[in-house]
């Protein structure tokens, strides 16, 4: 007779205040007693943009260390909603306690980042996640041949201002300018010529934005694609704001030591306001979630 083993999940909607809003996120804890290939085949099984498991740090100086996979089986980095709802569930959930602003870390890849969980209480009200210094790399001035893999006209490809351009701060995602949120609704990405643009100039992702927010408080506008690791839209990509964040203080558009708001999702049904804060190279992205449910995994 073989052996099963129960194992804990739970489904935290990232990036939200309310259920089924923001980015949907199972997150899988005690995950060290499962290998690398049942991790991915449980990806697959939850069928998510993202699945992150819960394991113990390889790093002393680490609390936890974290791995998230795609329905394909792609290994993602970086500190975004994948990490973000881990620690929001971690914290909920009792598996870290403290009061006031209490400060943990991350093994994410080869990084340990710090995490401060604000507790009010015994609540958890917020995340603020340290990303990876910024790096700016190759840009794309082709603005035919971007609108062309996006489902857009050339005149929709606004490159006025600054180069569609690679900018990582954990995850390299290549940032395209586009002129309005009404263009930004109406891409239809080609998969095949998207995923050729972002394997010549780096680029894991592809997140389309412009200055044209829904709401006046907020900064951006956005949509993510990311054929490289399987993924058609995701709702929520706290990795692609961190770049756009860091690349819009760069540039001048909003002033360093800023909050930028990103609004995504809005296309999908999955409204998801993501807050990031950049004061020169330190950049830093801020949420909370909301547990959806939880139950056992019977492997």
């Amino acid at each position: 007779m073989r052996t099963r083993t129960n194992v804990q999940f739970y489904w935290v909607d990232v990036f939200a205040s309310e259920p089924l809003e923001g980015n949907p996120l199972p997150v899988v804890v005690d995950a060290d007693v499962l290998d690398e290939a049942t991790m991915k085949r449980i990806a697959r099984e939850f069928n998510q943009a993202e699945t992150t498991f819960v394991l113990k740090p390889s790093r002393p100086e680490a609390t936890y260390r974290l791995r998230s996979f795609t329905v394909p089986g792609h290994e993602v980095f970086g500190a975004g909603h994948n990490a973000l709802g881990a620690w929001w569930l971690l914290a909920a959930a009792g598996y870290v306690k403290g009061e006031g602003p209490v400060t943990f870390h991350q093994e994410l890849g080869g990084d340990v980042l710090p995490v401060e969980v604000l507790f009010e209480g015994h609540e958890v009200q917020r995340i603020v996640m340290k990303h990876a210094r910024p790096s700016f790399g190759a840009t794309v001035s082709d603005a035919r041949r971007l609108a062309s893999a996006l489902g857009l006209d050339v005149s929709d490809i606004d490159l006025s201002r600054f180069p569609a351009q690679v900018v990582s701060t954990g995850a390299p995602h290549c940032l395209i300018p586009v002129r309005n949120r009404d263009a930004i609704d109406r891409a239809r990405p080609d998969a095949a010529r998207l995923l050729a643009i972002l394997r010549e100039a780096g680029g894991e992702g592809c997140y389309i934005f412009s200055l044209d927010p829904l709401d006046r408080g907020s900064t951006a506008y956005a949509r993510f694609f990311n054929p490289t690791v399987g993924i058609y839209e995701d709702s929520a990509t706290g990795t692609a704001a961190g770049p756009l964040s860091a690349q819009l203080v760069a540039k001048g558009i909003v002033p360093d030591g800023s909050t930028v708001i990103i609004e995504q999702g809005y296309a999908m049904g999955r409204p998801s306001r993501i807050e990031m804060r950049v004061h020169g190279d330190d950049v830093r992205l801020r949420g909370r979630g909301v547990i959806l449910a939880e139950g056992v995994l019977r492997i």
